[in-house]
């Protein structure tokens, strides 16, 4: 069994797609309906703009959308290669109901450029923090977390990403509490992330209800290819759960430790990554066991696969 799996931002780089689109149409269709949908660029904002910009996040969301649809719709007309069960990390998410013919791309463009709009709106610049912790079990992650939001501060669990890499968001004063608790607890180390906003915790609230009103005016299709999602780890068929699955992972971890783990439970055993950079691929490989993955946004990763497989 196969499975797709789609990147989250901050695997946005200035070039990305640009390699497929100049040589596949269907790659350069595909920027071109997210740019009519939206109203802007894309193509110059993916290839020509200033890296500051597309880290914006109603612009990353968007842009990491569509350079993986572009990918994607090239390995569907190259190659031979279906998913037998589909998933995403966090704003990847989306990708995989695109993939999976749930929500239709343009819709899914114009819905993520908004979340990204309402996550960056719903928390004050300054206020919260991001930061990756290493070295430590999710469980210990979760305890420290437990043990500074105690004091009535707001820190959690943002990111389960592999067995020992576990991201925690929230107010910047709790999560710099955290981090120091974490070293002292034995983390290898703790990165604060360059991000604008907290995702993924309480304090993004405003920004799920937001969004609930616009997937409200939504079409939701029948899901062809199963998603795992973030919020339970486990494959959804049923596209009239789709909305509230959405709408609580803006505000939920994102449980992908346990997703990689549910999918190879389920019998996958190549796993290809498809859109900007390889950041899922190393989790994959941090993660599982006796596994084959690869990761495609070139075309010279494409011709590999098309005549090696996935390795």
């Amino acid at each position: 069994m196969i499975a797709f799996l789609f990147p989250g931002q901050g695997s946005q780089y200035i070039g990305m797609g640009a390699d497929l689109c100049a040589k596949f149409e269907t790659a350069r269709q595909a920027f071109e309906e997210a740019s009519d949908a939206l109203g802007i660029d894309l193509v110059k904002l993916c290839f020509e703009g200033e890296a500051s910009t597309l880290a914006l996040t109603e612009n990353a969301q968007p842009a990491i959308l569509t350079a993986s649809v572009a990918a994607l719709r090239v390995v569907f007309e190259e190659t031979e290669i279906k998913p037998d069960m589909v998933a995403g990390h966090s704003l990847g998410e989306f990708t995989a109901l695109v993939a999976s013919r749930c929500i239709e791309f343009c819709d899914a463009v114009r819905t993520v450029r908004k979340r990204g709009e309402f996550m960056q709106e719903a928390v004050p610049r300054g206020i919260g923090k991001m930061a990756a912790v290493m070295g430590l079990a999710s469980d210990e992650v979760n305890e420290l977390c437990a043990e500074i939001a105690g004091e009535k501060a707001v820190v959690s669990p943002a990111n389960f990403n592999s067995p020992t890499q576990t991201v925690i968001s929230g107010e910047a004063r709790a999560v710099e509490a955290a981090s120091q608790l974490a070293k002292e607890k034995g983390a290898r180390r703790v990165v604060e992330l360059d991000v604008s906003a907290p995702f993924h915790c309480s304090l993004m609230e405003p920004a799920a209800s937001r969004l609930r009103d616009v997937l409200a005016e939504l079409d939701f299709n029948p899901i062809i290819y199963p998603v795992v999602t973030n919020t339970e780890a486990r494959a959804n068929s049923d596209p009239a759960r789709v909305k509230d699955i959405l709408v609580e992972q803006v505000t939920s971890p994102v449980r992908w430790t346990e997703s990689l783990e549910f999918l190879k439970n389920s019998g996958v055993s190549e796993f290809l990554e498809i859109g900007p950079s390889k950041v899922l691929s190393g989790l994959v490989k941090r993660t599982l066991e006796g596994v084959r993955c690869a990761g495609i946004e070139k075309s010279d990763e494409l011709n590999h696969i098309k005549a090696n497989g996935i390795q």
